[in-house]
């Protein structure tokens, strides 16, 4: 019963603290309304979510969470002393072909999404078969090693929560 109610138990709850916070006030009503929002959503939109994905490590997120914005906290630094020092015959952009092991299309997305948040990189392209994704890196002296950060530190993680 209860999963027909809310079969998206998570959404839900994402969609009562971001009601809550958009209208910035603590209150009954606001909590209230959030829950209200947060049950009918979900109920609305389960026909398009057939093959919801299942998370193997859910706690591992908090961890990827905390890499990712420890990263991008980082590179905000390193892309302001390139900004700031670099001249730009120094640069040495280049795009990057990183292959995937991930295979489910959310930890895909979640992947291509890191890399776009954090400054430096944007993700370009995903190939047709889905087994690489093209990033391009404003500075990469070393690519080879910027396609093994990007594996070892979100794809790795990623694939033990989803896969």
């Amino acid at each position: 019963m209860l999963s027909k109610l809310f079969p998206h138990p998570l959404l839900t709850l994402v969609l009562t603290a971001v009601w809550v916070m958009l209208v910035n006030v603590l209150t009954l009503n606001a909590v209230v309304f959030g829950l209200i929002l947060g049950t009918i959503v979900p109920l609305v939109t389960a026909a398009y979510w057939p093959d919801r994905p299942k998370l193997r490590n859910p706690l591992g997120i908090i961890g990827y969470i905390l890499i990712v914005l420890w990263d991008i906290c980082v590179a905000n630094v390193q892309v302001a002393l390139i900004i700031l020092f670099k001249r730009n015959a120094d640069l040495q952009s280049a795009f990057i072909t990183v292959p995937l092991e991930l295979r489910r299309p959310e930890a895909i997305t979640l992947l291509a999404g890191t890399i776009t948040m954090t400054p430096g990189t944007v993700s370009a392209d995903l190939a047709e078969d889905g087994n690489s994704l093209l990033v391009h890196c404003l500075h990469a002296p070393d690519p080879a090693g910027t396609v093994h950060d990007i594996k070892s530190r979100y794809e790795r993680r990623l694939k033990e929560i989803f896969e």
